[in-house]
């Protein structure tokens, strides 16, 4: 399930609190939300995102995507649907609907679902390459494979368990010259007729891809499902070849990870299948990029608000100070708590707070980031995130001190966990993620490109959106015995795409851009440094 990150409560501080004003307008301004969603055959809870007013669902293989039963879908009391539910629908389209009190708002539905297929024989080189558009599944071999004695050593096309094949695929041998055709039904009225196809190749072993991180390379290959698979590695210019420990092989496609490696280093590699060798391939590995004032001791006061760098440097760290200095407090400051055998003297203080002009006030969470305060619009704070970084970090090392508060107090119920309520447990939250966020899409400058309007929802950071490439994210739920050590590690989707910006932020509350928390809630943040 995706969950949906919340800005960790930088958008609660940046807020104004104004005097009587006038309001013409006949009616109010109702934002209509889908609360919850159950469904039958999904692999996981539906994701409702309030931002996008999109519902996505994540399919078993053996769900009709035609016939989806939604067994419940809870909206804003007092909403009406256009789309009646309960109800069975047709998602091989998205499913638009209409949520409308006094104004309507768009919601839309739409359905993902992966069904597993494969087609392997024996000896293949390589993996196999499923067409499932075409309805083609084609396995390569050596030149000199019998082409009348085709051994298919595994086959699935279709949902696993409901399946039924026209003849039994296992039974298939001759493929000289010629492609079988096999007819695969499912769901009682779907017939999928799939061509088998097995062509020989003169290529016995090949790279498919090599990627070079600062400290390690990433290895892929295709090779002989029969033979024995792997790599050598070593510096340019070394004579001795370095075995390549723990490749992990499916079928003929194997991949490694060569780690410990130099920065700025030129490497040769070689992939082999068997007594054949690839070509020497040659790459360097990149350098490491180390993170500013990353143990939290360069602090400055100007105009009564703290900030997380030295008066006239550039900053690269930053807060929500600036908003909430606006009623007189502070959150986030230096402290001498700092993590044991530290040398520093300072480490940074998340403190979520109720922060109030004239007695009326919003709950307010502690938070540092990468990034800068964008200024107000209106009575709305803007937060630009990111700082420029081409690096691909495998995980960010730090100290933290967590207090876990009780909530008490509650100004909106998220979105992403309509159950909050006084008395649970707040969260503290530590977030990296790099990607490729541009200004132009997103609002910012070149060098804080994730421009976000902390009451604007559409604009929220998602970790796991399309220009993320990896993210990792560490969630506080209860105190921590003093200061504990953590490892948090980033999950890539690919190894070949170089980010262009970094993104870290942490709070003490987690729901603070809802004005949720607690205001005894205490996060302290110490020595922070990215693992290559």
């Amino acid at each position: 399930m995706r969950n949906i990150f919340r800005l960790l409560g930088v958008g609660a501080l940046m807020f104004v609190l104004g005097g009587c004003i006038e309001n013409d307008v006949p009616y109010p301004v109702v934002k209509l939300d889908v609360l919850s969603v159950e469904a039958e055959g999904t692999k996981s809870a539906p994701v409702v995102d309030a931002s996008a007013h999109s519902i996505r669902l994540e399919l078993e293989e053996t769900t009709d995507i035609r016939n989806v039963n939604i067994t419940k879908l809870e909206v804003t009391e007092g909403a009406k649907c256009s789309v009646a539910f309960p109800g069975t629908f047709d998602l091989r389209t998205p499913l638009y609907f209409t949520l409308s009190m006094y104004q309507e708002w768009e919601w839309t539905m739409s359905a993902s679902q992966n069904i597993e297929r494969y087609f392997r024989v024996d000896g293949q080189i390589g993996e196999s390459v499923i067409d499932a558009e075409h309805y083609i599944a084609t396995a390569y071999v050596p030149m000199d494979t019998d082409m009348k004695a085709i051994n298919i050593t595994a086959v699935k096309l279709g949902p696993k368990d409901i399946s039924t094949y026209s003849v039994d695929p296992l039974t298939l041998t001759d493929f000289e010259g010629s492609v079988r055709q096999v007819e695969v039904s499912y769901h009682g009225d779907i017939t999928e007729t799939w061509t088998l196809q097995v062509v020989p190749t003169d290529v016995e072993v090949e790279f498919t891809a090599v990627d070079a991180w600062a400290k390690r390379i990433w290895l892929y290959a295709n090779g002989r499902a029969d033979a024995e698979l792997g790599f050598r590695y070593r510096k340019a210019g070394d004579e001795a070849w370095i075995e390549v420990e723990d490749v992990t092989v499916d079928g003929g496609s194997f991949t490694a990870c060569v780690a410990g490696l130099d920065t700025l280093t030129a490497y040769e590699v070689v992939a082999y299948s068997g007594e054949n060798e690839t070509e020497v391939v040659t790459v360097t590995t990149e350098d490491t990029y180390l993170l500013p004032n990353a143990g939290f001791e360069e602090w400055s006061v100007t105009g009564g608000v703290v900030y997380p760098f030295l008066e006239g440097a550039a900053p690269y760290w930053n807060t929500g100070n600036d908003g909430a200095a606006i009623a007189g407090t502070t959150l986030t400051e230096p402290t001498s708590d700092v993590r044991p055998g530290s040398e520093g003297m300072h480490a940074a203080s998340l403190q979520s707070k109720k922060a109030s002009i004239m007695g009326l006030g919003k709950f307010a969470a502690g938070n540092i980031f990468v990034g800068e305060f964008g200024g107000l619009q209106g009575t709305n704070g803007l937060v630009n995130f990111g700082r420029p970084s081409t690096a691909r970090p495998v995980a960010l090392h730090g100290w933290v001190k967590y207090n876990c508060g009780t909530i008490d107090e509650v100004g909106k119920v998220p979105t992403a966990r309509p159950d909050l309520k006084k008395g649970d447990g707040d969260e503290g939250q530590i977030v990296i993620a790099v990607g490729n966020w541009t200004a132009a899409e997103y609002g910012g400058s070149d060098d804080c490109p994730v421009v976000v309007n902390t009451q604007d929802e559409s604009t929220f950071f998602n970790p796991r959106g399309k220009d993320v490439i990896g993210s990792g994210e560490l969630i506080l739920t209860e105190s921590t015995n003093g200061w504990v050590e953590f490892t948090l590690p980033l999950d890539y989707r690919s190894t070949d795409e170089i980010p262009t910006h970094i993104i870290i932020i942490c709070t003490g509350s987690r729901f603070g851009d809802y004005f949720t928390g607690s205001t005894h809630s205490l996060m302290l943040v110490d020595d922070f440094t990215l693992i290559y």
